[in-house]
């Protein structure tokens, strides 16, 4: 079996480790902090992120580039978007040119509004779009590390490479689909966490089942729209990457954004509300970069717009759902309603 490195021993990146070591692949993750490694090794656990969790034999930690890298067939960067650049750029020197690199974390770098497929191939340049692949889905870190039947996709442009990650990643657990769509894929990913956090607010407020079935569907039109407009093919957001990691982030008690969300429905501030998260809640930098890209791409978001307006303009949650619910009249399907030849809109 060949070597993985795993860069970054959150939870996520050290529930992939997991995976990867159940199907027999000697695995190195890489923790910035060495006592997170030095547990690793030692006691084979991460209580801060994955408590009564045991870790497999076949993982080891570094807090070392250089031995996490070593011989390596395939790197996966599960790392937080804001360090996402700067990371890439710390392990471009220790990558060959055969090396398969992939990532699963959801989110833009917020400077360029690059996805982070486009900041793999400009920050590690020896490595074709070929050779990268992007893992994404409905997938909490605390149900894979508990084994649960969990089902994912890898998309990359090259059908060879998202097998190559498919076959590392396939057990009895941990299904796994691919997709040649990335942007999709990557779009689906983060922007659903905008609307996580607005499934959040929407709960601390109160409301119930149909404010939250409103939220999701609409909120599945917005991701749409973007992704459209940036290229992505529409069917990705119907999938895995799209409507199922939706579903799983808005409703579930494990979503770092639905409850960053909760917080602010019910009246903490953001900075509160961070205060209170262990962990990074990548909707809040997602939803900068939506309303960025929303206007770079002339894409109405009014979702994404009252998020941006609670979080950094200092909004009432309520008056945001208010406003929302008091828009202007609209047809459900614009681009049937615009048509006004369709065999089923009469005049």
């Amino acid at each position: 079996m060949s070597k993985v490195s795993v860069i970054g021993a959150g939870s996520w990146g050290t529930a992939l480790a997991l995976v990867l070591a159940d199907n027999g692949y000697d695995v190195t993750i890489w923790a910035r902090r060495p006592e997170i490694a030095e547990e690793i090794n030692s006691k084979h656990t991460l209580e801060d992120y994955l408590p009564g969790v045991c870790l497999p034999d076949g993982i080891r930690a570094s807090h070392r580039l250089e031995d996490a890298l070593e011989n390596v067939s395939m790197v996966l960067l599960v790392i937080p978007s804001h360090v996402f650049r700067s990371t890439a750029r710390m392990i471009a020197p220790l990558i060959g040119k055969d090396v398969t690199v992939a990532h699963a974390t959801k989110g833009f770098d917020l400077d360029s509004l690059e996805r982070m497929s486009e900041v793999l191939l400009s920050e590690i340049p020896q490595i074709s779009p070929e050779q990268a692949a992007v893992l994404s889905g409905p997938s909490h870190a605390e149900e894979v590390s508990e084994r649960y039947p969990t089902t994912v996709v890898v998309a990359s442009v090259a059908k060879h490479t998202a097998e190559f990650v498919q076959d590392h990643f396939m057990n009895g657990n941990f299904r796994v689909y691919t997709n040649p769509d990335v942007v999709g894929t990557e779009l689906g990913g983060a922007l659903k966490n905008i609307i996580a956090l607005g499934g959040g607010i929407s709960d601390g407020l109160g409301y119930g089942d149909n404010a939250k079935a409103a939220l999701m569907t609409r909120g599945l039109v917005e991701i749409s729209r973007l992704g459209a407009a940036m290229g992505a093919s529409q069917s990705t957001f119907s999938g895995l990457a799209g409507v199922g990691d939706l579903i799983a982030t808005c409703t579930s008690k494990h979503s770092r954004n639905w409850r960053a969300g909760y917080m602010l429905g019910q009246g903490k501030t953001l900075d509160e509300t961070l205060a209170n998260m262990k962990m990074v809640v990548e909707g809040v930098r997602t939803t900068k970069a939506a309303m960025l890209l929303s206007r770079k791409y002339q894409v109405e978001m009014p979702i994404t717009t009252e998020i941006y307006r609670v979080l950094f303009e200092g909004k009432a949650p309520k008056d945001a759902v208010d406003d929302l619910m008091m828009r202007g009249k609209r047809h459900e399907l614009e681009d049937i309603a615009k048509n006004r030849f369709h065999p089923k809109w009469k005049m």
